[in-house]
Order: structure tokens, then C-alpha cells, then sequence
């Protein structure tokens, strides 16, 4: 008897030991032990799907949480690579890995956000000036200081904005 077999019968040969006690207990009631063994096996049965659906719904959000946290770990290097190219110093083979690099990052779900003119969130986004202007009418952000990024609706990092709010009458 290999180990697998004896974890799928110990469990039933205790099932049928429990229904056989409760039928010598009271020998004046009648107990269909097929009824108890059926009731019970469907018992250990959902309670085994349970566990499985648990089981993978926590992987699946190891498997996020795991890459979540590379990507975090990446964004300084994306920061890097975009200050690169906005100076004109990505050329030749390190443009290549820079666009590589950005592919990777996409391809694995990292979203880069933030753009000038957007509604200011407080939510997604991080307020590191502040300013007034007759021009907007609702607070806006202005310049972005450095763009968000986020993994499958979790922000890994919020976007830092410069902010212009209407000026009050």
C-alpha cells in the first residue's frame, strides 16, 4: 500500500469504525450507514475543493505579490533609463537594452502613468508643490516629477506632481 492509498482509505476506514459506534450505540434508531458514509464522503469531498480553490487563490497572489516586488525594485533603473533618454545619452547597444528592458517591464504588466494636465488624485497621485492659477478650475497637476507606476490595480508607486489649484475668490 503506497503512501497516497493509505491517506485515501484511513480517513474512510475511520469514517466506517465512527458510523458502526453510533449504530451500536443506539441500536433502537436506524442508521443507514450508506446514508452516513455518502454524507460524510461529500462532507470530505467540498471541504477538499475548498482547500484546493484556497490553495490557488493564494498562489495566484504570491505570483503577484513575488513580481510586484521585482518590478519595485526595477523602477530606479526605469527612472535612470528615462533621464538617459531625455538627455539624448541613450545611443547604440545601450539604447537597445533600455528599449529591451522597457519591454520587459510592459510585457510582465508594469504600467508607467501620469501626465501633465490630468485631474489631480490624491490616490495615485503624490503632491510635492503646490500652486495657484486662474486657469484651471479644478486642482490640476502641472509637471510631473516623476511618473507613477503600477502592477494589476496595486500603485507600486505614485506619481510625484507638481499641483496647481484654482485660486479662490
Amino acid at each position: 500500500m503506497t503512501t497516497e492509498d493509505q491517506i485515501t482509505t484511513e480517513p474512510t476506514e475511520q469514517l466506517v469504525e465512527e458510523v458502526t459506534e453510533v449504530a451500536e450505540a443506539a441500536p433502537d434508531q436506524e442508521i443507514d450507514p450508506v446514508v452516513a458514509l455518502t454524507a460524510d464522503l461529500q462532507r470530505l469531498q467540498a471541504e477538499y475543493a475548498n482547500y484546493r480553490k484556497r490553495i490557488e487563490r493564494d498562489r495566484a497572489v504570491a505570483h503577484e505579490l513575488a513580481i510586484g516586488s521585482v518590478l519595485t525594485e526595477l523602477l530606479v533603473i526605469l527612472d535612470d533609463l528615462d533621464r538617459a533618454a531625455e538627455h539624448g545619452e541613450l545611443t547604440g547597444g545601450f539604447k537597445a537594452i533600455a528599449d529591451h528592458m522597457n519591454a520587459l517591464t510592459t510585457r510582465l504588466g508594469l504600467e508607467k502613468y501620469g501626465s501633465e494636465g490630468d485631474a489631480f488624485d490624491p490616490q495615485v497621485h503624490e503632491a510635492l508643490l503646490h500652486d495657484t492659477s486662474s486657469e484651471v478650475t479644478v486642482p490640476t497637476t502641472s509637471k510631473i516629477l516623476q511618473p507613477g507606476y503600477k502592477y494589476k490595480e496595486r500603485i507600486l508607486r505614485p506619481a510625484r506632481v507638481a499641483v496647481t489649484d484654482p485660486e479662490s475668490e
